[in-house]
């Protein structure tokens, strides 16, 4: 029976108080820091990694550090709260800046690292401001080590771990030895892990005994005991001042586990072996193993049980690229668990997929989209005008309005989207100006009616998706029939193969338009050629998170929502399409579509086409132009509502 006894039910399961920084990770493997050329911008810092990565196992987290009032400071707390962890322990520092470290990937041994953090906020973390009533909330504690060396958090440290102890808390050390951030080493050596120092050692050793559980790896065991390269010796000193449960980590030998007397030799000691696997970068493992330790612990798990967890979790993070974006998810824990993984996790699809699909991403439930993201037929418009292409970048901004407008309605706010291109003589200023609104945005990458498929202004799509904001969604339309010539076929296939591993690779979502093209289609098909097409897609490993397709038959429409949910029950949805449709006619048409799977509409110029052609011809002003394509919009939005509240939903095989 473990010693460790977490309090009952209380608000926050965890809180994390240490570090809470940037992470710019080099992007390229295999070279110094010296010749690295672009970095990812990650949050890091080892508590505040604990922190999400608890947060994305579950559990009810919260941060106590501090970060600069400026951009750095406001990425890393939106990106804690968007994982689902509580920051209004977070101090915002009105003169310091948040720390940050650059990070690189030499080889599978050697992993530079600079930490700039002289003054940073963190640890400028004000003792004073710690919050007893929050705590109280809270059943456990963690401190990481570079918050014990100053003078300043290892106030703010001290005063956290009394209250803890006086509310009960569980309490833990992640011992996270850092000689550069104790000032034993030169500044630019954030690299080297393990100096031996009798300073360190004994103020590791006059704090240890506020702690119940304390983590470390062998090397830092090492620097809390102080024995020099006896592992056995050091863990018996610690012993002598503390009656935490110990913890050691070995890796890919696992993690042993010492309560109470310490063992002759450490493998006497109750053992969890580890994961062996191809290591690409061990930054960030051990905030894993810290994660997912405290996710069984807190569920109620033994100490081999979640150790088992823990172990997981490292083995999972030494295989990608990062720390707190690499955690994963309870999803990917239960694929690990299932006896059907792939025995190196970076070559293991369904762990890739189900690490993307399954951490926490921004809701949509429901999706009204105003498409504007045509391009040859705002040309078209403009020539049949007799109007100049050089107002149609205007024309778009006045849409922009119009989105704007309709979205202030009473039940919009997070269910409004847009459409819009890239180009820099058509969409590109409207494109901007939606960006960071809060809609739902999508963005173009085929060639206008390109068939077989062809990308827009790029052959490489990889290249262009680097330059992309993450909020932008790459929309491909495909013109494609499954009883296309084979050559056809494969060709197609291929490039939109290249779209999907572009969009995996950038971390963008992918919706999927497909049209079969109108002579291809059979007398009287009624959807059956798109619900073809996508069991074909899905079959060539095609799994994006949105389809985009015309209006269907019912019965087509619950075929693909069987299909979905058998192939890929993390798709974001389906949304439909207007093909330049009476506006009756689409509303009609929603009624049909009946499906959970259906989230909305993306249509365009069944709202937009007849009021920009009379702005264009100089016939109305610009706030009728607006009013009308408003009104076409909202009656949109109303029909889409409507075809809602009369939903009786049977799944497909059920007695109605």
């Amino acid at each position: 029976m473990s010693t460790l006894h977490f309090p009952g039910d209380r608000r926050f399961d965890v809180a994390c108080l240490g570090r809470l920084a940037v992470d710019l990770y080099a992007e390229q493997f295999g070279c110094s820091l010296e010749d690295a050329t672009s970095f990812a911008k990650y949050l890091g810092g080892s508590s505040a990694n604990i922190a999400f990565g608890t947060a994305r196992l579950g559990l009810r987290s919260a941060m106590v550090s501090r970060v600069g009032n400026e951009q750095n400071g406001r990425f890393l707390l939106k990106t804690l709260q968007r994982e689902g962890c509580d920051t209004s322990q977070v101090q915002i520092d009105p003169e310091r800046l948040t720390g940050m470290v650059l990070l690189g990937i030499k080889d599978q041994h050697t992993f530079p690292l600079l930490f700039a953090r002289e003054n940073c906020a963190d640890m400028a973390l004000d003792a004073a401001a710690i919050d007893e009533g929050f705590l109280a909330q809270c059943r456990s504690l963690v401190v990481t080590g570079t918050h014990l060396s100053t003078a300043g958090t290892l106030a703010a440290s001290r005063r956290t771990l009394e209250i803890a102890g006086r509310h009960g808390l569980v309490r833990v050390l992640d011992i996270d030895y850092r000689p550069v951030l104790w000032g034993l080493t030169s500044r630019g050596d954030g690299e080297t892990r393990y100096l031996a120092s009798d300073t360190v050692t004994r103020h590791l050793q006059a704090q240890i005994g506020q702690f119940e559980l304390i983590i470390g790896t062998e090397e830092e065991w090492l620097i809390a005991g102080g024995v020099e390269g006896d592992l056995i010796a050091s863990l018996r000193r610690a012993r002598g001042h503390t009656q935490a449960v110990f913890v050691v980590k070995r890796g890919p030998l696992g993690c042993s586990i010492v309560e109470g007397v310490v063992p002759d030799a450490i493998d006497d000691a109750p053992t969890v072996l580890g994961e062996r696997v191809e290591v690409l970068n061990v930054l960030g493992a051990g905030d894993a193993f810290a994660s997912g330790l405290l996710a069984g612990l807190l569920r109620g798990r033994t100490l081999t049980e979640s150790a088992a967890i823990a172990n997981a979790c490292g083995a999972i993070v030494v295989s990608r690229h990062g720390c707190a974006p690499a955690m994963p998810t309870p999803a990917e824990l239960d694929h690990w668990f299932s006896g059907h993984r792939h025995p190196r996790p970076d070559q293991d699809p369904v762990l890739s997929h189900l690490h993307r699909v399954s951490a926490k991403r921004a809701e949509w439930p429901e999706l009204c989209v105003l498409a504007y993201d045509h391009r040859s037929q705002f040309d078209d418009l403009a020539r049949e005008a007799g109007a100049e292409a050089s107002r149609l970048p205007a024309l778009k901004r006045l849409i922009n309005g119009v989105v704007a407008d309709v979205e202030r309605d009473a039940g919009n706010q997070g269910r409004i989207g847009v459409l819009i291109d890239g180009r820099p003589s058509l969409g590109e200023t409207a494109l901007h100006d939606a960006t960071g609104r809060g809609w739902w945005i999508g963005r173009p990458v085929e060639r206008p009616g390109s068939r077989p498929l062809r990308f827009d202004g790029t052959a490489s799509l990889a290249s262009e998706l680097r330059h992309w904001p993450r909020e932008h969604t790459v929309k491909c339309l495909v013109f494609y029939h499954p009883d296309d010539a084979a050559a056809l076929r494969a060709e197609q296939d291929a490039w939109l193969l290249q779209v999907w591993e572009a969009t995996r690779a950038s971390g963008h979502e992918l919706l999927l338009e497909v049209i079969p093209p109108k002579e291809a289609l059979a007398p009287g098909d009624r959807g059956e050629a798109v619900v073809a097409a996508i069991r074909h897609f899905y079959d060539i490993g095609l799994k994006p998170e949105w389809w985009k397709v015309g209006a269907m038959a019912a019965a087509q429409w619950r075929s693909l929502d069987t299909l979905v949910n058998e192939r890929d029950p993390y798709c974001r949805g389906a949304v439909i399409l207007g093909l330049s449709q009476p506006l009756p006619q689409l509303v009609a048409s929603f009624a049909e579509a009946q499906v959970p799977l259906v989230k909305g509409f993306m249509i365009g110029r069944s709202v937009w086409a007849q009021p920009a052609l009379a702005w264009l011809q100089g016939r109305i002003n610009d706030a009728a132009l607006q009013a009308q394509i408003a009104a076409n919009f909202r009656e949109l939005v109303a029909g889409w509502r409507a075809s809602r509240a009369q939903s009786v939903y049977t799944p497909e095989g059920a007695v109605a």
